[in-house]
């Protein structure tokens, strides 16, 4: 039973990014390879804030939100003038910078938290409390099991009700025809920041809550890898509804690595063939179905 919760409170984390990414690449049409730095964001902003500082979870999580939301200004102001591949590349310079920050901000001897030393490099940051709400430790994994399937839910009501809203149509048609929502009078270059902005933040705080749960945090789970893995989530799942393709696109990340768990494989072998499996799922349904499992947007 701990087993099965503990896949539900991953698959909860993972939706929540996946939610995320959906407004960026489903409803904004633009591809990003920048979003596990802003996952990254999160989880070290839970990490400094309740080992250094002594703050509490929600002033943490706030820290995280607030920090995401105007470090996505840089992906913002990006998006203004470049999509397609030009825009990959340029998402892609700042998630090297900002993963290179969270790597390198770090001097031996230092306290962790200073200036000097704010995220203690490649050593990571370990003995990381589970979060307490109001009085209330959420330490067993049941309790945080439904803490986080509440919040995963209430997210997906917020998407929902934004997306379907003449602001989430707006960004549909930008996606579609950036010109013709010009056209128009829709400001789009303030809708992309809107956008952009949510999705980072919702990101950073799914990073808040992997840190929580997990007790420890480095720089990979801000890498490059990372962020090649939510994208290849989202496609195979699915993008430009609100909650179906997001929501097959985590139960997919989730459930091929611990389906290997059971193939008796040497465990590089098994990592290599994670690798090899969302590779070929990657490039099969590009070519089969290229708006995913569940999803309603085309990208080719």
């Amino acid at each position: 039973m701990s087993y099965l919760l503990h896949l539900l409170i991953l698959f909860d984390i993972y939706f929540i990014v996946a939610l995320s990414l959906n407004i960026v690449v489903g409803y904004c049409g633009l591809l990003t390879l920048a979003h596990a730095a802003f996952f990254g964001i999160g989880t070290y902003a839970y990490a400094l804030s309740v080992l250094a500082w002594g703050w509490g979870f929600l002033e943490a999580a706030a820290l995280g939100i607030g920090f995401a939301a105007l470090a996505s200004l840089i992906l913002s102001f990006a998006a203004w003038r470049f999509r397609g591949d030009f825009f990959v590349l340029i998402s892609l310079s700042i998630q090297f910078a900002l993963f290179s920050v969270i790597n390198n901000w770090h001097k031996p001897g230092d306290e962790v938290g200073t200036l000097t030393n704010l995220t203690n490099g490649p050593y990571g940051l370990g003995g990381i409390p589970r979060p307490t709400i109001f009085g209330y430790e959420f330490v067993s994994t049941e309790s945080i099991a439904l803490l986080f399937t509440a919040i995963a839910g209430l997210f997906t009501l917020f998407c929902w009700r934004l997306l379907a809203s003449p602001w989430g149509r707006m960004l549909q048609a930008m996606r579609d025809d950036e010109l013709a929502a010009r056209g128009l009078g829709k400001y789009v270059r303030l809708a992309k920041v809107q956008a952009i902005a949510i999705a980072c933040a919702m990101a950073s705080f799914a990073g808040v809550l992997y840190a929580s749960y997990i007790s420890f945090v480095d720089p990979a789970t801000a890498s490059l890898t990372d962020s090649l893995l939510l994208l290849t989530m989202i496609i195979i799942g699915g993008v430009g509804n609100t909650f179906r393709g997001p929501l097959a696109g985590a139960f997919v990340l989730i459930a091929i690595p611990e389906a290997l768990r059971f193939v008796d494989l040497p465990d590089q072998l098994a990592a290599e063939l994670r690798l090899l499996i969302f590779g070929l799922l990657l490039i099969g349904m590009m070519h089969l179905r290229p708006q995913g499992l569940a999803g309603n947007y085309r990208f080719g």
